[in-house]
This record gives C-alpha cells, sequence and structure tokens, in this order.
C-alpha cells in the first residue's frame, strides 16, 4: 500500500494488504477491505465502502456525488460487495436522501464505462457489460445479465436470472428468468440456458415456461393471467417468486412479443 505517487486521506480505513496503483485518490470517510486492487487513476470519494477482493480499474470513480439536482449534500454511501469486479471508466454514485445509499453486490461484473446512478440497488453475481447506464432508484436482483450500450429507465427492476439485449431501452419492468430484446423491450422467451447453467431442473424450467406462456401466450391482461396461474399452476419458489415480482411492480412489466400482453 505504500504507494508515494497515490493519495489516501489519514481518515481513510484500508485494510493493509489492499494494493493502490500510482494516481489514485482516496478521500476521507472511505472503508476498504482486504485483498482488494485499485488500479491506476481510480478516484474513490467520500461514503465509499468497498468489500474484499475486489478490483478496480483505471479511470472508475466511486461515489462521487449523485447527478440529481434535488441533493443537497446529505452524508450518503456506496456499498460495494466482495469479490466485485469494477472495469475502466465506471462511475459509481452514491444515494441520495431517498434511500442514503446506492449498493452493488458481490461477485459482480461491471464492465468498461458501465454508469449505476444514485440509490441503484445491484444484487449479486450481476453483469451489467461495457456502457449499460442505470438511471437513479433501479433495482437489479442477482444473476441478470444487462447487455452493452443498454439504458434503463429509473425506479425500473430488473429480476433474478434474466438476460437483457445489447443496446437495448428498460422502460418497463422485466419480470424474472425472462430475455428481454427488440424495441420496444419486449419478451423473447426464459433465460433457459442459463437457469440450467445454475442448477435449475428441467421441471423447474418446465414450470416457468408454463407460467410465462399464461402471462404472454394466452391475450389475457396482467390480472387475467395472475388469477389463472394461481389456480392452475403448482405452488413452488419460482412461481411465486414470478407473481411478487408482478404484484410489486409500479412501472408495469414489459409486454410480450405480436400477441404480447395486453394493457
Amino acid at each position: 500500500m505504500n504507494q508515494p505517487l497515490a493519495y489516501v486521506h489519514p481518515q481513510a480505513k484500508v485494510a493493509k494488504n489492499v494494493v493502490i496503483e500510482p494516481f489514485v485518490n482516496i478521500e476521507k470517510n472511505v472503508e476498504i477491505g482486504e485483498g482488494t486492487w485499485i488500479g491506476s487513476n481510480v478516484t474513490i470519494m467520500e461514503g465509499a465502502r468497498i468489500g474484499k477482493n475486489c478490483k478496480i480499474f483505471p479511470g472508475a470513480v466511486v461515489s462521487a456525488v449523485p447527478q440529481d439536482l434535488k441533493f443537497n449534500g446529505e452524508d450518503t454511501l456506496v456499498k460495494i460487495g466482495d469479490n466485485t469486479t469494477i472495469r475502466e471508466f465506471v462511475t459509481i454514485n452514491r444515494g441520495t436522501k431517498a434511500s442514503y445509499e446506492t449498493i452493488v453486490g458481490s461477485n459482480c461484473l461491471l464492465m468498461a464505462y458501465v454508469h449505476v446512478a444514485h440509490d441503484c440497488i445491484v444484487g449479486n453475481n450481476v453483469i451489467l457489460a461495457n456502457g449499460a447506464t442505470l438511471a437513479g432508484h433501479i433495482t437489479i436482483d442477482d444473476w441478470a445479465i444487462v447487455g452493452g450500450l443498454t439504458a434503463v429507465h429509473q425506479f425500473c427492476k430488473i429480476g433474478a436470472h434474466t438476460m437483457i439485449s445489447g443496446g437495448s431501452l428498460v422502460r418497463k419492468d422485466v419480470p424474472p428468468y425472462t430475455k428481454a430484446a427488440r424495441e420496444p423491450l419486449s419478451y423473447v422467451g426464459i433465460n433457459s440456458i442459463g437457469l440450467r447453467r445454475r442448477g435449475f431442473t428441467s421441471e423447474q424450467i418446465s414450470l416457468i415456461q408454463d407460467v410465462y406462456r399464461i402471462i404472454y401466450l394466452k391475450g389475457l391482461n396482467v390480472s387475467q393471467a395472475v388469477t389463472l396461474i394461481e389456480a392452475d399452476v403448482p405452488a413452488t419458489s419460482e412461481r411465486d417468486e414470478i407473481l411478487r415480482f408482478i404484484d410489486a411492480s409500479s412501472r408495469g412489466i414489459m409486454k410480450g412479443l405480436g400477441r404480447g400482453i395486453k394493457d
């Protein structure tokens, strides 16, 4: 850590075995866990809480103040879990008084030029590909993959185990286990390959497909589809997760392709 060409504020709490490369700037009220590597020209500003064994590549800026005109200098945080990789020129802004924190989970990969705005919550094992941009107050659940150059509207929710095509505009919530593509963003199937890789059984995948056939292929509106799922599809953790996601959706879920879901 004794890098003479880096600046570390004396009040920053940095574990002894953290590697800090030249021209890094670490401000006060920062905590960095063991085994983390910080590449040259990284800026870590007030309010950062960075876990163990992270890798932060050159040019990244962590915990800058929000790009929100309502922000009034309140003490807020960025929290980053363990084993997360933050590639070149990623920007992660700290929270506002709406939630007081922006969170990126453990085992995530944020590729180059990703932006995570204020008050976002990014789960564990999430991949944000190059240039993906999250507006404020977005929630992304575990194991989601967001393609490069995708822009996500503020307050949107992206469910677990989803895959969103590169270059997408996400204006509606994306339910768990699905693939999303096209313009406007639409349901194009379930993420069966990703689910198999993560140990889902054929029976679990088949049941998820049954649920989404009702939602997207029967010409029903959301409330009609939910009623039919509750009546006809056996209760499992996957079924119930989909129903919980739909019930909690404030922006509404994405439409289907062609015969898509009705308003």
